[in-house]
C-alpha cells in the first residue's frame, strides 16, 4: 500500500521513475534535464511516485493542480495525518512550515492580503534606480576580475548578489550581513529536497538556528531603532493585529522577513545567470538583442520557461478529486514538475528550442493562490542585468558550461558559471 492506496500494474513505471530520478540528480542531468522530462512525459499526464502520489508532469494538469482550490499545500495539518508524521519534524522543515509558502487559507488568505501586493509598480519605480546601480557596481567587479584574470565566475560575483542586495536594502538589512545570508539560505534548503541526506538534513538543521537567532535579533533590533523601511511597517501593522499576543505577532513578522529574504535569493540567482548565459553564449544572439532591446523582455521569460529555477513542488488533494483522468483520494500528494510542464509540446511546439520570439506560455511562479510573490521584482532585476550587460560587454561568453549543485531536486543551484570576454 501507498499513501493513496494500491498502485497495481506499476512495476515497470516505478523502476523507470527511480532510474530517471537517478540520472537526473548526476552531473549529465543536471546539465540537461530536456531528455528526463520527455521520457517522464511518456510515461503519462500524472505517474506514480515509487514511494507514493504522483508526479504531475503536463502543463495542463501542472497549471490545474497550482489554480484550483482542489489542491492545498502540505501545511502542518497535513503533516500531522501522515502515517509516520515524525518524518515532518525535523527542525528545518517545521520551521519552512511556518511561512507563507506552506499556510493554506484562511490563514495564507489574511497573510497575503495584508501584504497586498509588495512589489507594485510604484515599489518597483522606487527600487529600478537602486537594482540598476547596485548591477553596475556588480558588473563593475565583474570588469576588474575579466582585466585581471580573463575569466570569472558570474555566479558568485555578480548573480547570486544582486537579489540579495537588492533584497536587503529593500527591508534595511545592513550589506555586511549579506555572506551570512547567503551562507546559511544555500544549506536551509536542502530540507526542502526530495531525498536529503542525513548530513544534509544536519545543515539544513544548524543553518535553521542561524536563520532564526539571525531574523530574531534583526526584528529585536528593527524594534528598539524603527526605520522607514519595510521591516518596520511589518512590525506595526502586525503589532496593531495581535495586541494582546505580542509572541503571535512576532511569529507572523519572523516568518515573512525569513521567508522572502530566503526566498528570493536562489531562485533570483538561478534566473539571472540563466538570462545572462543564454543573451551572450550565441554571438548573433548578443548582436541582435542589442539591436532589439524591447525584446530583453521576451528573453527573460524565455530563460524562465527553458530551465525554471524551481524544478518541482508539491500539493495534496483537499478531498477526492480526480486529475487527468486519474482518481485522486483526499491527501494525495502530487509533485509538479515546473521543467517537464514548461517542455510540453502540447503547451510550447518544439520545447526543446531556444525561441526568445517564442511568446509561450510557462507556470515557473506558480499560479493561483501562491503565485511568488517576487515575480515582478525578479523580473526588473534580471531586465536591468542583461541591458547593462550588452551594453558594457560586446563579447561576453561563457568560458565553460554551468555547475549545478547535482544533489537538488526541488530548488536549482547554479554553483559557477565561468565567463570571459
Amino acid at each position: 500500500m501507498t499513501a493513496v492506496g494500491d498502485i497495481r500494474g506499476t512495476t515497470s513505471h516505478r523502476r523507470a521513475v527511480i532510474s530517471l530520478f537517478r540520472r537526473l540528480r548526476s552531473a549529465e542531468g543536471q546539465a540537461n534535464p530536456l531528455p528526463f522530462w520527455e521520457e517522464l512525459r511518456a510515461l503519462g499526464d500524472v505517474v506514480p511516485s515509487p514511494w507514493g502520489g504522483y508526479f504531475v508532469t503536463s502543463f495542463e494538469a501542472c497549471s490545474q493542480v497550482l489554480r484550483s482550490r482542489d489542491w492545498l499545500v502540505p501545511d502542518f495539518a497535513w503533516q500531522e495525518r501522515q502515517p509516520d508524521p515524525r518524518r515532518w519534524h525535523e527542525l528545518a522543515t517545521q520551521e519552512l512550515s511556518g511561512t507563507l509558502s506552506r499556510l493554506n487559507p484562511p490563514a495564507h488568505t489574511c497573510q497575503r492580503r495584508a501584504l497586498g501586493n509588495p512589489f507594485d509598480r510604484a515599489t518597483l519605480e522606487d527600487l529600478r534606480p537602486r537594482i540598476a546601480a547596485f548591477a553596475s557596481v556588480l558588473l563593475d567587479d565583474l570588469e576588474d576580475r575579466l582585466r585581471t584574470d580573463g575569466e570569472a565566475d558570474f555566479v558568485h560575483t555578480v548573480g547570486e548578489l544582486l537579489p540579495v542586495r537588492t533584497v536587503c536594502e529593500w527591508l534595511g538589512i545592513p550589506e555586511e550581513h549579506i555572506p551570512h545570508i547567503l551562507n546559511f539560505t544555500h544549506r536551509q534548503a536542502y530540507a526542502q529536497e526530495l531525498f536529503p541526506s542525513k548530513d544534509e538534513l544536519a545543515q539544513a538543521a544548524q543553518a535553521t538556528l542561524e536563520m532564526r537567532a539571525f531574523f530574531s535579533e534583526l526584528i529585536r533590533d528593527r524594534r528598539a531603532r524603527p526605520g522607514n523601511d519595510v521591516l518596520t511597517g511589518w512590525i506595526h501593522y502586525w503589532d496593531a493585529q495581535y495586541p494582546d499576543d505580542p509572541a503571535a505577532a512576532e511569529r507572523v513578522i519572523y516568518h515573512l522577513t525569513m521567508f522572502i529574504t530566503i526566498a528570493s535569493l536562489e531562485t533570483s540567482a538561478v534566473l539571472l545567470t540563466n538570462a545572462v548565459r543564454f543573451a551572450t553564449e550565441d554571438p548573433a544572439r548578443a548582436e541582435w538583442l542589442r539591436a532589439h532591446p524591447e525584446h530583453i523582455e521576451d528573453l527573460v521569460e524565455e530563460s524562465l520557461r527553458y530551465d525554471p529555477p524551481v524544478w518541482l513542488n508539491s500539493h495534496v488533494a483537499a478531498d477526492d478529486t480526480v486529475l487527468a483522468g486519474t482518481p485522486m483520494p483526499k491527501d494525495t500528494t502530487v509533485h509538479i514538475l515546473y521543467g517537464s510542464a514548461a517542455h510540453d509540446p502540447r503547451r510550447n511546439p518544439d520545447p526543446q528550442v531556444f525561441d526568445i520570439l517564442r511568446g509561450g506560455g510557462h507556470i515557473t511562479f506558480g499560479s493561483g493562490a501562491h503565485y511568488c510573490l517576487g515575480a515582478a521584482l525578479a523580473r526588473t532585476e534580471a531586465r536591468e542585468l542583461i541591458a547593462q550587460v550588452l551594453e558594457r560587454f560586446p563579447t561576453l561568453r561563457p568560458a565553460a558550461p554551468p555547475a549545478y549543485d547535482v544533489s537538488r531536486l526541488v530548488f536549482r543551484r547554479i554553483t559557477s558559471l565561468r565567463v570571459t570576454t
